[in-house]
């Protein structure tokens, strides 16, 4: 790893669509929020923008005066539907075992919820050195600097730039609601396809020459 500077390796990840599949638990409890207020939510739809927080989303189906009582009814909902339906995303484990072997730590920076945050990563058995919720976009940045984060993992333009903000490489996978030409177009350092590419992309950036 003669490329390596003095700075210890910290990598960052993003949650939702980076790590975990979020899409089956957060449909179902969608759909479930749905019946509990008799409010329709198109929760095919909803999930095809995940990234930003809940209340953005929840903002094209309710009123602004009931989000908040409607984001509390939601969270407290999540556990008992969400976390059980949630797999890995593929290569997900590697990752994290990547960064270990290679003597980093590993942050994960999410907008969901902290405490549901850290409970899909408790089940499924991914265990970053901290978790720190409820930030988006530019917002993750103090949590990166925080941490000395060189590196955050995201699928999100928003992940983007909140790797640009922190002062990190942003690099992305393609498997979030933003397709590979938008995440290069704002302006991520690395686009893979999935984080079954990032083992490989971690050992060329540790061995690259660097100033």
């Amino acid at each position: 790893m003669a490329g390596m500077t003095s700075r210890p390796l910290t990598v960052g990840f993003d949650l939702d669509m980076t790590l975990i599949d979020s899409r089956p638990g957060i449909h179902a409890c969608y759909t479930a929020l749905a019946e509990r207020t008799g409010t329709y939510i198109d929760a095919d739809l909803a999930i095809t923008r995940l990234g930003p927080p809940l209340e953005q989303e929840l903002r094209h189906w309710f009123p602004a005066d009931e989000i908040p009582a409607i984001a509390g009814v939601y969270r407290s909902m999540y556990p008992d539907i969400a976390i059980a339906a949630t797999p890995a995303m593929p290569g997900a484990h590697e990752a994290m075992a990547a960064v270990r072997a290679a003597g980093g730590r590993t942050v994960v920076v999410t907008a969901k919820f902290e405490p549901n945050a850290k409970l899909h990563l408790a089940h499924l058995g991914i265990e970053p050195d901290a978790v720190v919720g409820d930030l988006w976009a530019e917002a993750k940045a103090a949590a990166l600097r925080e941490h000395g984060a060189g590196v955050y993992v995201g699928d999100h333009t928003g992940d983007v730039r909140g790797a640009r903000a922190a002062g990190a490489l942003s690099v992305t996978v393609a498997t979030g609601p933003c397709d590979a030409e938008e995440l290069r177009l704002a302006g991520a350092d690395a686009v893979l396809t999935g984080l079954g590419e990032f083992p490989e992309w971690l050992s060329a950036y540790l061995d690259a020459p660097r100033a």
